[in-house]
């Protein structure tokens, strides 16, 4: 992979647990965008929600094989190796420099966290480093809040072309992923109330919780 011409995609998220609705995205805007490769990164102390109930090695493991078999897809865990919180500014400039400064790298963002974009530790300077990419249709009742728009409205684009064209500073919504009303947090009740949770991640996956005997209590 030539790292002047790589297209790299950072997805974030706690993972807790991974889940097909994450694997799913991931794949389809690797194949939409014709992405080198998907970063995808366990938070490991995550700044802008609680912690999470389970460990960050067990997280980057059940991530790990869940990305076992798929091309493309990578689990990172750089975040899980570094101390302090896990801003996702930090996470963008290890990878600009591992890319170098000519490849396209952007960040993956669902629309609750990018409606608080402007709440983010130095929200401006992301842009230094990455495009974001918004995944989910808007609510019919949407409201985006003033800081927000000021700080993405002039960075807007309206197609993946003109998200290319440039190595970072741009904002796309994009909203042709599968939808799949899946969540960590019904799939984290399900477990501490027995239920199965069967075809909602990979077998591997639910063999380890159930190997580790996670999630057996409640965890929002």
């Amino acid at each position: 992979m030539s790292e002047r011409n790589a297209r790299v995609a950072m997805f974030g998220g706690t993972f807790n647990p991974v889940h097909i609705a994450h694997l799913r995205a991931a794949v389809e805007l690797r194949e939409a965008l014709s992405l080198d490769i998907v970063h995808m990164v366990p938070a490991h102390l995550p700044p802008h929600r609680s912690a999470p109930g389970v460990s960050s090695e067990d997280r980057l493991s059940m991530l790990k094989l869940a990305l076992a078999d798929t091309p493309g897809l990578v689990a990172d865990d750089r975040e899980i190796h570094r101390d302090g919180p896990s801003w996702s500014l930090d996470t963008l400039r290890s990878l600009r420099e591992q890319y170098g400064d000519q490849a396209c790298l952007l960040m993956v963002l669902g629309r609750d966290a990018f409606l608080k974009l402007h709440e983010w530790h130095e929200p401006e300077a992301l842009f230094d480093h990455a495009h974001i990419l918004v995944i989910g249709r808007p609510e019919s009742d949407e409201v985006q809040c003033p800081a927000l728009e000021a700080l993405v409205e002039a960075r807007r684009v309206d197609s993946i072309d003109a998200l290319m064209a440039e190595p970072c500073g741009r904002v796309l919504d994009y909203n042709q992923t599968t939808a799949m009303a899946i969540s960590a947090t019904a799939i984290r009740q399900a477990l501490a109330a027995g239920r199965s949770v069967r075809y909602l991640m990979p077998p591997a996956v639910e063999a380890f919780i159930a190997r580790h005997e996670l999630y057996l209590e409640t965890s929002e």
